[in-house]
């Protein structure tokens, strides 16, 4: 098994992304692998969008659901790119077959009415 087979397996990865001084930002995201790509969904407001847009280079590894990433993971660098509406919207499709928990919240939100926060997709590529 490679090193990307790995990452993709896992239930959560951790997502540096780096800003403009080059200090790392890690953000534990689910993640959905799409072809040779893995597929992310975060607030369109987040931090992590702006670091990226600044500077696409990423690392991504493996970590548990608080963000804790084992001393011996391994790690890929790749380039990460946002997605338009139409991507997004797919993005949140593949996320939600993966993720229960996205699911139910995406029907909570629906039968509460509640306002979200706008969304877009990231797409790693390695």
């Amino acid at each position: 098994m490679t090193v990307a087979d790995e990452i993709v397996r896992s239930r959560y990865v951790s997502l540096t992304t780096y800003r403009k001084d080059g200090t790392p930002v890690s953000t534990p995201v689910w993640h959905v692998p799409h072809g040779a790509e893995l597929w992310i969904v975060t607030e369109a407001g987040s931090g992590k969008v702006k670091r990226i847009r600044n500077n696409p280079q990423v690392r991504v590894r493996p970590c548990s659901v608080r963000g804790t990433v084992a001393p011996d993971a391994p790690s890929v660098t790749g380039t990460a790119r946002l997605l338009d509406d139409d991507g997004t919207a797919l993005a949140r499709k593949l996320l939600a077959s993966r993720y229960v928990m996205s699911r139910a919240g995406n029907w909570f939100a629906r039968l509460l009415r509640l306002r979200r926060p706008p969304m877009v997709g990231i797409i790693v590529s390695f």
